[in-house]
């Protein structure tokens, strides 16, 4: 074995056996140099930075103890720093009996409100000792990182949560999030799902308390995007189809940016991680099972402790929210258009509204207008910006039914085979099936024959120069002696 395959291997037993610092393990190899004599106490204590009193006190130690002289004499004790161990069991009883599903940042946090201050690490190193909390680990997905806005307002990302908020005492519902990427600024609401009226609500609520942001972050929720194909003005004018919340938002000139993956708008986010987790438990200890109680708590509460921990100083101080417009409640709405009918009405979903006359200047008829049904109930009818008055019927118009002509005498009956009008004689009154008989009497006259025309074919009117005929006709006859002034004149 080599000097130095021997020395590794001491070196691994004294490891096993006692454990050093780095700063230990220095002074041990100074003082086997100096028990070799190839070192004297006053080099040694140049090598270790230490007074020629203190390396003589190190030394009398490794020389009266061997290693563990050069260990700390408070490893494996105590600190003077550390909790007491009742105060720990007390920590730990009342962990298990009132937060044994919380974290030891949020169970710190409650049990220093009771007066059993302890540090979240000291308090998760005590879990994890007793094995009531343990670490978990994800596999991760690289992600490229993405600097904060500079401004206040600039970029406010959104998102809808459904969860178990109130944990079997009700429902399940939905918190809308809204979070400033700049600041960390937060607002939110509940409401029973994630829908359009809630994203209206939570961003009225939220521009009512920071005024308007210039641009929404969100998710490819089919609020903020629609599948549908765009129709042929959309294609001529090269627009998308939009929802109902992205046409308000284009009507009030906030900017809509779509993200492709939840990790794209991970602020929002991780702040749904961790209201899942706080907010659960804050409406369990204060017994909340109501929606509204739920909001309250949450502005009055828990809002302004969560903005003041996780507030962030953006990189500049200016706001970049803009005005607040007069018209908000009207923008957040819902828009269709509807064809105004001959009768000045408008129908829509099952329901009519009738216009005033004092609009007859528009000339509305055939001309679309706007149903705007506001988030009250309301509803309004719009003309290129102007609201028109109306007011809806309780029931749906009756068209006026078109007037049928007056029979002056009853129809005449079709006479039967034996009626006395049918047996006249040459076929007067024998209807379809003598005068066919007669036209086919004819057709069959008209077949060319050796002598002269047959006395049927003048009963066809002349054709091609017709005097002509008729002369050439008149002499034949004459020369034959069978002239018939009838036969010259074409007919009986």
């Amino acid at each position: 074995m080599s000097p130095f395959s021997a020395a590794a291997k001491r070196r691994r037993t004294m490891e096993r056996a006692l454990l050093m610092s780095r700063k230990e393990w220095t002074r041990l190899g100074v003082m086997k140099n100096v028990k070799a004599q190839a070192l004297n106490l006053k080099a040694a204590a140049a090598l270790l930075a230490l007074s020629y009193r203190q390396a003589k006190r190190v030394w009398r130690r490794y020389q009266d103890q061997g290693d563990a002289g050069l260990v700390h004499r408070s490893r494996g004790r105590p600190g003077n720093r550390g909790k007491d161990s009742k105060i720990r069991e007390r920590v730990l009883t009342r962990y298990q009996e009132r937060y044994p599903d919380f974290g030891p940042t949020l169970a710190a946090e409650h049990l220093g409100r009771e007066g059993l201050k302890v540090d979240h690490d000291t308090l998760r190193r005590w879990l994890l000792d007793q094995g009531l909390w343990s670490l978990r680990r994800r596999r991760q997905k690289h992600r490229q990182w993405r600097e904060r806005k500079a401004c206040f307002g600039q970029l406010v990302q959104m998102d809808g949560s459904h969860h178990d908020w109130f944990e079997g005492r009700r429902e399940p519902a939905g918190l809308m999030v809204m979070i400033d990427d700049a600041t960390n600024r937060t607002y939110a609401q509940f409401s029973e799902q994630e829908t359009t009226r809630a994203a209206y609500d939570t961003f009225e609520g939220y521009v009512r308390r920071h005024k308007l942001p210039l641009g929404l972050y969100v998710d490819r929720d089919s609020i903020y995007r629609t599948d549908r194909e765009p129709s042929v003005a959309e294609q001529l004018a090269g627009q998308e189809p939009l929802t109902q919340f992205g046409r308000a938002m284009k009507q009030l000139g906030v900017k809509i940016e779509l993200a492709y993956s939840a990790q794209a708008k991970g602020r929002v986010e991780r702040r749904n991680g961790v209201l899942q987790d706080r907010l659960v438990k804050e409406l369990r200890l204060a017994g909340i099972c109501d929606l509204e109680q739920a909001n309250r708590f949450w502005e009055e509460t828990f809002l302004p402790e969560l903005n003041r921990r996780f507030w962030v100083k953006p990189a500049q101080e200016a706001d970049a929210h803009g005005a607040v417009p007069r018209d908000l409640a009207e923008v957040l709405s819902w828009e269709e258009e509807r064809i105004v009918q001959r009768d000045w009405t408008v129908a829509w979903q099952g329901r009519w509204f009738q216009i005033e006359s004092g609009h007859e200047a528009l000339c509305l008829v055939g001309r679309p207008v706007t149903v705007r049904q506001l988030r009250d109930g309301a509803v309004q009818l719009v003309r290129e910006g102007q609201k028109l008055k109306c007011r809806e019927l309780t029931q749906r118009p009756v068209r006026a039914a078109r007037p049928q002509p007056l029979q002056t005498s009853a129809p005449q009956a079709k006479p039967e085979a034996g009626h006395p009008w049918r047996q006249f004689a040459l076929g007067v009154g024998q209807g379809r099936q003598f005068w066919r008989g007669v036209k086919a009497r004819a057709r069959t006259a008209r077949q060319p024959s050796r002598g002269l025309r047959s006395a049927s074919a003048t009963l066809r009117p002349p054709s091609g120069p017709g005097r002509a005929a008729r002369k050439a006709m008149s002499m034949n006859n004459k020369k034959k002696g069978t002239f018939s002034p009838e036969l010259n004149r074409g007919h009986f």
